[in-house]
Formats: C-alpha cells, structure tokens, sequence
C-alpha cells in the first residue's frame, strides 16, 4: 500500500512538472511589440548630460542626455546616446548616474542603424534572480525533498496567474470565474504536493473549496453593498485607455479580493486538517464530536494570529496613503468613507471572514471524514477504548 503511495505521488509530482514546461511553452496572446523596429538591450551608463534638468523641489523634471556603451547584440560594444524624460513623478523616474547598468529601448532604422534610444530602467534582473536563487537555496536546506514540492507549487502558481488568468481576463471572459477556477487548481496542487494524497489534504482542499466559495459571493456582495468602483485599483484604468474596454474592473475588483485571501485560507486549513490527522492517528476511538471540537479549539487558537497576519499584510502595503491623510490633518470619518480606504476594509474583512471560516469547515470535513459514528456503539466497546488524549470539550 505505501509503496502504491509513492508511485501515485511521484506520477502527481510528474504530471504537475509536465503542466509547469507546457505552460512555460504556450503563448499569453499578448506577446505583440509596442514598436516593431525596436530591441531592448542592457547598457553601461558612461556620462551623463544633467543641464537641461530642473529641479522642483524633491523632484526633478526635464531630461538626461545620456551616453551608454550597448553590451547586448547585435549593437555590442557600440557606444550611442539615449534620452531619459523625467515627469516630475518620483514613482516612476528614474534619474542615472555614471556607472550604472540600464535596460535600454533601441529604435532601429531599415538599414538597421540606431535612429533613437531611449531609457527604460536600470537594469535589475541579475540582483532579483540572485534573491530568487537564495529563496530557493533555504527552502531546499530547510525542506529537503519537500522543498523541491514547494518551488514546483510557487513556480505553477506564477504560471497559470501569468499564462492562464491575466490573459484570460484581458481577453473579456469573466473575472471571478476565471479567478474561482485557477485558485482552485492552485489550492488543489498545493495541497496534495504539500500533503500528499492522504486524508489530511483532502479534507483541505474540500474546506478551502467551500470557504473560497464563500469568499467569492461576499467579494461580488460587497463590493456593490459599499458601492466600489474597480477602478481603485492601481494601474486599473489604463487597461481601459490602452484599448481594453471589455474589461469590467469591478468584477476585477472582486477577482483581486478573492485570490488574495486564497492563499491565507488553504495555509489555515491545512494546518487544522494535518492537526486533526495527529489526534485522529494517536485516538483512534475519537468519536466525531470529539474530533469536531478538537479542531475547533485548534482554529480559536491560530486564527487570531492568521486574520492579525493579514490585516498586516494589507495595512502595510496602503501606509504611504493612510500617512498623508493623517499628514494633512483629514478627520477619521473622511477617511474611511473615502472610496479607497472602504475598498481596503472591504478586502481586509472579507479575508478575516474566509479565514473564521476555515476553522468549522475544515473540523466538519475532517470528523466526517475520520470517523464513522458520533457515539460508542456500547458501553462495553467504550470501556476497551484508548483514552481521549486530552480531545474534546474537557480540554
């Protein structure tokens, strides 16, 4: 029988690697250049032309006129000029200085002689993968084997978000549906990669399944109860300014809102179910109202924790914005009417509701799982049981 485990397990870590080159393989739809005479390439920063910048306070507007050495082909070794255009937005401006290495934008002529170049950005792929390769190095001294599992899981996960879901919904199909089914499929490789084929992990996936239906309804209700608008969202507009008025971005909205408490849901569920499969393996005789409150105290205890987590998580990404409403003095009320805090409680909450919920669903799926019948058949079997290990209400 264990044997036959490991077969399946390896034939389910092989097919998902099998997934992962395929994905890799086929095309988003949206691979078209913006110019079709252009290349990008890196170059070395060898002076800079700052004259015609000026300075407005904290920012800088104008352009850098600037000389660059091109280290990528077919331009290699090639020294030209490139202009940088500064708007005044420190967001997006990037000011260089010699030395620095930068991903550059070449227009080409026919003849294929350079007729403009222009700076994109500095050139940060080197120190990103360097910090991907570092991750990966811990999780495999930490995890083992089982990290291997996790890098597979982490890199299937960018994937169907890049290949499957954004070119999904840029192409008009229904957000949170598109979204409900790859989180699924997420939540489902994870956990079986993570937990194996065992019980535990598909107790899991059946609870974080329920509770990302759950999810999903309470981001479409709220988002139309609290009158928001998918337009909050950074960079979300100009999806329709770039041609893709098919997008609806409240539906976006509500997509967005889902898949970010996605994660924190099956990581609960699947430490209550792999808590449950303890108690169930060293109590065989738990009876399932037991095994049910069991799992009950074990989600009062951890989903404090995991609902705080998250409202960390969103509270730091919003601090710049919650600083300069109280920079400028605006009352408290102001504030979270305004449409863009309402957003982020809205998001805040409906992931602190998934999460609540993980705790009884994950305790129902799991003691209708594990046991067969809610009392002892008999006094005499009860007698001969193993004691209750601590389970149940007297704990």
């Amino acid at each position: 029988m264990k044997v036959q485990m490991v077969v399946r397990e390896r034939i389910l870590v092989l097919g998902l690697l099998a997934l992962v080159l395929v994905l890799i393989r086929i095309p988003t739809g949206f691979e078209r250049k913006i110019y079709s005479n252009a290349v990008g390439t890196k170059a070395r920063v060898i002076a800079v032309d700052n004259t015609t910048l000026l300075n407005k306070g904290v920012v800088r507007m104008g352009e850098q006129v600037i000389t660059v050495r091109l280290l990528g082909s077919p331009f290699k070794g090639m020294e030209t000029k490139a202009v940088n255009l500064l708007g005044g937005k420190l967001e997006f401006d990037t000011v260089y200085q010699e030395g620095d290495l930068a991903w550059v934008l070449l227009e080409q002529s026919e003849d294929g002689q350079i007729i403009f170049a222009n700076m994109v950005s500095l050139y940060r792929f080197p120190k990103e993968l360097q910090l991907l390769l570092l991750f990966a190095t811990l999780l495999l001294l930490v995890s083992g084997r089982k990290g291997l599992r996790t890098l597979l899981s982490f890199t299937l996960a960018f994937l169907l978000i890049w290949k499957v879901l954004i070119p999904l919904c840029l192409k008009g199909y229904e957000p949170i549906l598109i979204a409900l089914l790859v989180g699924a499929a997420l939540t489902v490789s994870c956990l079986l990669l993570v937990a194996g084929l065992t019980k535990k992990a598909y107790c899991a996936i059946a609870s974080s399944l329920l509770c990302s239906l759950v999810t999903c309804l309470l981001a479409t209700v709220g988002t139309s109860y609290f009158s928001i608008h998918g337009a909050v969202m950074s960079w979300s507009e100009s999806l329709l300014y770039a041609g893709f008025e098919q997008v609806n971005l409240t539906k976006l909205l509500q997509a967005a809102i889902y898949l970010s408490c996605s994660g924190a849901i099956l990581d609960l569920a699947v430490d209550i179910s792999a808590a449950l499969d303890e108690v169930h393996l060293h109590n065989r005789g738990v009876t399932r109202k037991e095994l049910f409150a069991s799992g009950m105290h074990i989600g009062q205890s951890v989903v404090g924790s995991q609902t705080t987590t998250l409202l960390l998580a969103y509270i730091g990404s919003y601090l710049t914005i919650m600083m300069v409403y109280m920079a400028q003095g605006t009352p408290l009320m102001s504030i979270l009417n305004s449409q863009s805090v309402a957003a982020e409680i809205l998001h805040t909450l409906i992931g602190c509701i998934g999460l609540v919920l993980v705790a009884p669903l994950t305790s129902l799926v799991c003691a209708s799982v594990y046991t067969k019948q809610t009392t002892p058949l008999a006094p005499s079997l009860s007698a001969v049981q193993e004691p209750s290990c601590g389970v149940g209400p007297d704990r």
